[in-house]
């Protein structure tokens, strides 16, 4: 091994939680090594477009606070910022911006770039290395590499055996595009680990050029953005409204006919899903009475047509999608650029 590179800490996966590992470990004076699958996807929002929101974004700020990243990337890519429950006081706000995905995956990518002690590399990691004591060695790569290191972070989100549900299909992925791991899986197993499964959504894409907008309220942001890092004291970058539009009884009922073809109802998912975020499926379910849920229609991008529909989170078939957007004001004729889907990890 004298001969060999050898890096402090090795970090795998390049999400939000990888990113801020990665600097914050080389922050220290650590030597880092990120290892995430390809380089172009580091700081890519799988999911939601946005930071912060009631409690998450205290924690933002916390990380902030201690020197993080991602207030200050937030910062350089967020479009509109709001500062929810404004009314009460201060303890129980919650600063949330929604996000340029463009903008904010290339101003992570260009933090991490600046940050002294960090090196990254493109590869997947299949296995962790351990010396004859039981202490870990580095990590082995898909192509049988070994890189060497004293403590590795596993960063891996839905990636480790990630499997996409829309209706009865079943694809294996980490996230849309992205092949899932399972080698990291197996190793975890053999070192003793007992594995859970959990599962998280996300809602269809929208082609925004296929909205009837003018059927719908649009949601302002703050007058004065303010910035979720210490370090900046105004925004710079253009903002935009976001929109609202509800479901009605007629896509309730849509919803109950259908519910045998969910995954989560038809016993195809067993997993458990994050509290503070149901499917349209649980809402309606849990909720019978409410004639309708809120839907906030969240553009991607300043320069991207695509649109996050922020409330309808679902793993129902993508004919029942369909059907579903044309009892909804506003998105009648709205095209879907990507099905919503459940994942399993």
């Amino acid at each position: 091994m004298q001969n060999k590179r050898i890096w402090d800490v090795i970090v795998v996966g390049g999400g939000h939680a990888g990113c801020e590992a990665a600097a914050a470990s080389a922050r220290f004076g650590a030597r880092t090594l990120l290892v995430t699958h390809k380089i172009a996807t580091i700081g890519e929002m799988s999911c939601n477009p946005a930071i912060g929101g009631l409690g998450k974004g205290h924690l933002v700020r916390e990380i902030d606070a201690l020197d993080g990243v991602m207030g200050r990337v937030i910062d350089q890519a967020g479009i509109q910022f709001r500062m929810l429950n404004l009314s009460k006081g201060p303890a129980v706000r919650g600063p949330r911006a929604q996000a340029d995905r463009k903008l904010y995956r290339n101003a992570m990518q260009g933090a991490l770039a600046d940050q002294e002690n960090l090196d990254i590399m493109a590869a997947g990691v299949e296995d962790i290395s351990l010396d004859d004591d039981g202490h870990v060695t580095g990590v082995v790569t898909d192509t049988g590499e070994v890189l060497w290191a004293r403590g590795v972070v596993l960063t891996t989100g839905t990636f480790l055996r990630g499997l996409i549900h829309i209706g009865g299909e079943k694809i294996p992925a980490g996230r849309v595009g992205d092949d899932a791991v399972q080698g990291l899986s197996k190793t975890l197993e053999r070192f003793g680990f007992v594995l859970g499964r959990l599962k998280t959504g996300t809602p269809p894409r929208l082609d925004g050029r296929t909205i009837d907008w003018n059927a719908l309220d649009a949601q302002k942001g703050d007058a004065t953005p303010r910035p979720f890092s210490f370090l900046n004291d105004r925004i710079t970058t253009p903002q935009i409204d976001c929109h609202i539009t509800t479901t009605t009884e007629a896509g309730h009922a849509l919803i109950r006919e259908n519910l045998h073809r969910a995954p989560m109802y038809s016993g195809q998912i067993d997993s458990k899903g994050p509290r503070y975020c149901p499917s349209i499926e649980d809402k309606v379910v849990r909720f019978p009475d409410r004639q309708g849920h809120q839907i906030f229609l969240e553009p991607e991008g300043l320069d991207d047509d695509t649109v996050y529909p922020n409330g309808i989170s679902t793993s129902l078939p993508r004919d029942v999608q369909e059907a579903l957007l044309k009892t909804i004001p506003g998105l009648e004729t709205a095209a879907i650029i990507r099905p919503g889907y459940a994942i399993e990890y």
